[in-house]
C-alpha cells in the first residue's frame, strides 16, 4: 500500500512511497494535519544516492512496528534536500550547532509551527551501546508531548530564537590578510602523506583546491601548489576515483581515499573536473587532463538527459549492498580480460582477500608504478565497465537541478577552452540552450525539473551558478549574449535576494516563508551562494567595466571580509574573487574577421586567473558594446588584430573604494615624472575621476606612439594625452 509520496516526482520521495509510514510531502497540508490532530511533526530529510539514507529506510521506515509508532503519534514529512535546500539549510544549522556536525539523513522532531526540539542524523532502529535508537526516541518524545509539553515547546522556542538571531557584523578584515589566513588554516589541516585536509572522513572540496591554485599563482608561493598537486594525485590513485568508469564518489570514509560511500553527485564531479582542468592549465601535466576528461565523459555518458540537461547523481547502493556495482574479485576480472587479468589485478589491488567487504575497490594506492600503466589498460577498463553494467544496474536520480547544471556548464566550458576541444564546447552550448528553454516557466527561473515537471522557484545558488556557467561559456566561444544573460540573472540576485545588513539570502523575497529566512556565508560541499555571488559580481565588472558591478563586487567583498574573520578557509571560493580584485588584467582582442588569432589561442590555454579576455569581431561588435560599453570605439589596426590591455591600478582602486577619485589626476602627475626618469613615457587620457578606470600605457620616450597621443594640460593643470 502506498502513501502520499506516490504522487511526487522526486526519485528520493518515490523511494519511500511504499513505506508503511504515512509520509506526507512538505506543505501546509501536513502542518495543518499536525495542528488538527495535536501531534508533533517527524521530519526526515535525505537524497536519493545517500547510503545512510538507504540504511535508515531499510532498518526503520520499512519496519511495520516502527511505522505504527510514527503513524499513531506523529505526522511524518519527507523532504528531498536537493529539491528543497532552503528547508535543509534551516534545520542543518541547528543540527550542526547542537551536535558539532551534520549529515544525512537529517532527523528532526518539531512542533506543528515548524519549530524544532530534536535534531540529529542517522539513528539505528534500536538502542545499543548507550546510543538511543529511533524507536526509543519516538516513544520518549511522544510521552513528553503528552506529559511535559511545555518543556518541549520551551526548547523549540529557544532554538527558533537562536536561529533568528542576526550576527552583528564584525570589523572588516583586509582582503590579503583573509586570503593568507585561509591558506594558513588549510595548510594546518593538510595531510602531508595522503593529501586532502583533516583525517577521516575526507571530502574533495574542489573549491578549496581552486583557491589554493590561484593563491599559488598570484602570490608566487610553492606550498599551496604542492598541497593541490598531492591531493589531486592521491585522490586519483584512491578508490574515491572510479578507475573503471571515471568520475568521483562524494567522499572517502578513510584517510587514504580508498573506501568511499559510493554515491556520485553531479556537483562534485563538475567541480572536480574544473579543478583538474585548472591544474592542467597550470602545469600541462598529462594526468590532470586525463582525469578531467574522464570525469566529464562519465557525466556525459551516465548523467546526461537526452534533452540536454544533467541528472543529479547515482546511488551508493546497488543490488541492496553498498558499493556492489563497483567491486570486483580476481576471478571476475580474469573472466573478462583473460590472460591479462592477473596483471590488471596486480596493478589495481584486486585480491582474493579484498579491501572492502571481501571484494576489491580498484585503486592504485599500493602500485608504486601507477604513473606507468601499460599501454592498452584504457581498453581493459572499458571492457570491465561494460561487464559491470551487464552485471547489475545502478540507480540514477533523474532530477535536473539548475544550480548543479550551472556548475556542469562551468566545467564543460572551461574544458572546451583549456583543451581546445570542440566536443566539449558543443556540449556546453547545448546545455546552455537547454537551461534557457527548459528551466524557465513564464519567464521565471525554476530550481528543479523532473519527469517533465518544473517545480520550486530558483534560489540564490541557482541564479549564481547558472550565471557563472554562462560567463565561463563566454570565455570559450565569445558570444556576448552570454554576458547579457548573466547580467540579467545577477540583477535578479541584487533585487530579490539582498539582505539590508549585507550579503544575500538563499531564498527570494517572495519565496515560501520558513521559520527563518536562510542565509549561508560559509562554503560546504559546494561553494555557498554568497561566495558564488562574490565571484559573479567580480567577473561581471571585469568583463563589462560597469560601475554597477564594481559597486556590487565591492559590497560583497566587504560583506565577506566582515563575516569570514573567524574561519576564512570556510569562504575559499569567495576569496578567489578577492585574490584577483587587485591584480586583474583585461585583454580585448579586436579582429577584422571572425577568426581567432593564433597568438590569442595560445593565451587562452594558459593558467591566468587574473586575466579576463574579450573578443570583438564585426559580427558581435554591437552586442559586445551593449555588454561592455568601453569596447565600442576599439578597432583593428591596419586590417590586423589589435590588442587592448587593461590592468588594475592600486591607487585608482583605493581612490574609488574610499571616495577619493578627485585626487587621482594629481597622483598621475607624479607617475608622469617618474616614467621620465626611466626614459619612458606615461600616456594617459583619463582617470577614474572621469567615471571610468584609468586609461594608460607606458612606452619608450622615442616610441612613434607618442606622436599619436600628444601631451597637454587640462583646465586644472594636470598632464594628459590626447
Amino acid at each position: 500500500m502506498s502513501n502520499a509520496l506516490i504522487n511526487e516526482r522526486s526519485p528520493y520521495l518515490k523511494q519511500h512511497a511504499q513505506n508503511p509510514v504515512d509520509w506526507l510531502p512538505w506543505g501546509e497540508a501536513a502542518f495543518e494535519k499536525a495542528r488538527r490532530e495535536d501531534k508533533p511533526v517527524f521530519l526526515s530529510i535525505g537524497y536519493s544516492p545517500c547510503h545512510w539514507c538507504h540504511v535508515m529506510a531499510r532498518e526503520s521506515f520499512e519496519n511495520k512496528a516502527l511505522a505504527e509508532i510514527l503513524n499513531h503519534y506523529y505526522v511524518s514529512v519527507k523532504v528531498d534536500r536537493e529539491e528543497r535546500p532552503d528547508i535543509d539549510s534551516v534545520y542543518m544549522k541547528v543540527c550542526t550547532a547542537l551536535n558539532g556536525s551534520g549529515g544525512w539523513p537529517l532527523t528532526v522532531i518539531m512542533t506543528p509551527e515548524q519549530q524544532p526540539f530534536f535534531v540529529g542524523t542517522y539513528l539505528p532502529r534500536e538502542s545499543s551501546g548507550g546510543r538511543m535508537g529511533l524507536r526509543e526516541l519516538l516513544l520518549t518524545v511522544a510521552d513528553k508531548w503528552r506529559s511535559s509539553r511545555k518543556e518541549l515547546t520551551k526548547t523549540a522556542g529557544e532554538l527558533t530564537a537562536w536561529l533568528r538571531q542576526r550576527t552583528a557584523p564584525s570589523a572588516a578584515v583586509e582582503f590579503s590578510a583573509l586570503a593568507k589566513a585561509a591558506e594558513a588554516q588549510l595548510e594546518e589541516s593538510y595531510d602531508e602523506e595522503y593529501g586532502g585536509f583533516g583525517t577521516a572522513p575526507k571530502f574533495p572540496s574542489a573549491h578549496n583546491l581552486i583557491f589554493l591554485m590561484e593563491y599559488a599563482q598570484l602570490k608566487n608561493e610553492k606550498k599551496p601548489r604542492q598541497m593541490v598537486e598531492n591531493t589531486l594525485r592521491q585522490m586519483y590513485k584512491g578508490g574515491i576515483y572510479d578507475h573503471i568508469g571515471g568520475g568521483f564518489a562524494r567522499y572517502s570514509t578513510d584517510r587514504e581515499w580508498l573506501a568511499p560511500h559510493f554515491e556520485k553527485t553531479l556537483y562534485d564531479n563538475a567541480l572536480l573536473a574544473l579543478a583538474y582542468t585548472e591544474a592542467w592549465q597550470d602545469g600541462h601535466m598529462a594526468l590532470w587532463r586525463t582525469v578531467a576528461e574522464d570525469t566529464l565523459d562519465y557525466c556525459l555518458r551516465e548523467l546526461k538527459d537526452p534533452d540536454g540537461g544533467f541528472f543529479c547523481g547515482q546511488d551508493a547502493d546497488s543490488g541492496g549492498d553498498e558499493g556492489a556495482y563497483h567491486l570486483f574479485t580476481p576471478d571476475e576480472v580474469k573472466s573478462v580480460l583473460g590472460d591479462e587479468g592477473g596483471h590488471f589485478c596486480e596493478c589495481y589491488d584486486i585480491t582474493p582477500e579484498g579491501n572492502f567487504h571481501g571484494k576489491s575497490i580498484p585503486n592504485l594506492l599500493l602500485n608504486t608504478r601507477w604513473a606507468f600503466l601499460p599501454e592498452g589498460y584504457d581498453g581493459f577498463c572499458e571492457r570491465l565497465r561494460i561487464y559491470r553494467e551487464e552485471r547489475m544496474t545502478l540507480g540514477t536520480d533523474t532530477k535536473i537541478l539548475t544550480a548543479w547544471n550551472g556548475l556542469m556548464l562551468m566545467a564543460l566550458s572551461r574544458a572546451a577552452r583549456a583543451f581546445s576541444d570542440r566536443r566539449y564546447l558543443m556540449e556546453a552550448e547545448e546545455l546552455a540552450g537547454f537551461m534557457a528553454v527548459s528551466l524557465h516557466e513564464g519567464g521565471a527561473l525554476m530550481a528543479r525539473l523532473c519527469e517533465g515537471e518544473l517545480k520550486y522557484a530558483a534560489q540564490l545558488d541557482d541564479y549564481a551558478f547558472y550565471a557563472l556557467g554562462l560567463l565561463e561559456l563566454y570565455s570559450a566561444d565569445f558570444d556576448p549574449a552570454y554576458i547579457l544573460k548573466a547580467e540579467e540573472l545577477a540583477e535578479n540576485i541584487r533585487e530579490r535576494f539582498a539582505d539590508g545588513d549585507g550579503g544575500y539570502f538563499r531564498t527570494a523575497i517572495d519565496a515560501e516563508k520558513l521559520i527563518v529566512r536562510p542565509k549561508e556565508i560559509f562554503d560546504g560541499a559546494m561553494p555557498s551562494g554568497n561566495s558564488a555571488a562574490a565571484v559573479l559580481f567580480d567577473r561581471l565588472f571585469r568583463l563589462t567595466g560597469k560601475e554597477l558591478w564594481r559597486a556590487a563586487a565591492e559590497a560583497q567583498r566587504s560583506f565577506i571580509s566582515r563575516s569570514a574573520g573567524q574561519y576564512p578557509a570556510g569562504c575559499c571560493y569567495a576569496l578567489t574573487a578577492m585574490l584577483t580584485s587587485g591584480a586583474s588584467r583585461e585583454l580585448v582582442c579586436v579582429t577584422p574577421d571572425e577568426v581567432l588569432p593564433e597568438a590569442l589561442k595560445a593565451v587562452l590555454l594558459r593558467y591566468a586567473p587574473e586575466l579576463t579576455v574579450l573578443v570583438k569581431t564585426p559580427a558581435n561588435a554591437a552586442a559586445l558594446a551593449a555588454a561592455a560599453p568601453y569596447t565600442a570605439d576599439m578597432q583593428p589596426k591596419d586590417g590586423k588584430p589589435a590588442y587592448y590591455e587593461f590592468t588594475s591600478c592600486p591607487a585608482a582602486e583605493f581612490a574609488i573604494r574610499h571616495g577619493l577619485t578627485d585626487i587621482m589626476p594629481a597622483l598621475c602627475n607624479v607617475d608622469f615624472a617618474s616614467m621620465e626618469l626611466l626614459h619612458a613615457r606615461l600616456v594617459r587620457t583619463t582617470t577614474c575621476v572621469d567615471g571610468c578606470r584609468c586609461d594608460y600605457t607606458i612606452c619608450g620616450d622615442k616610441d612613434p606612439y607618442l606622436k599619436e597621443h600628444p601631451e597637454y594640460r587640462d583646465e586644472a593643470g594636470f598632464r594628459r594625452n590626447k
